[in-house]
């Protein structure tokens, strides 16, 4: 089981409204908006996939990492540098 198994239908339905954004960015460009109104959009469909992912990240600390740390061995030591290396590209995206 995932750590975010729990919530996966809210998370489900969360990617299913950014999936509608992003459908609507298209919409923009294809019908020529004005170019800081579509970077507006971009910029809350950004926001939008950051706020899962942090989600994502706080519920595979929670859940996965957690479980492997009090089991111990080779596996904690993977769980977190998988954690660790999840956050260094969140931080740079």
């Amino acid at each position: 089981m995932q750590g975010y198994t729990h919530d996966k239908d809210r998370h489900i339905k969360r990617l299913h409204r950014i999936e509608g954004q992003i459908r609507g960015l298209a919409r923009m460009i294809e019908n020529d908006e004005y170019c800081i109104d579509v970077l507006t959009q971009v910029s809350a469909a950004t926001k939008a996939l950051r706020s899962v992912s942090l989600e994502l990240l706080d519920e595979h600390l929670r859940h996965c990492v957690t479980q492997a740390a009090a089991e111990g061995g080779t596996d904690a030591d993977e769980k977190v540098k998988e954690a660790s290396d999840a956050i260094a590209r969140l931080v740079r995206s």
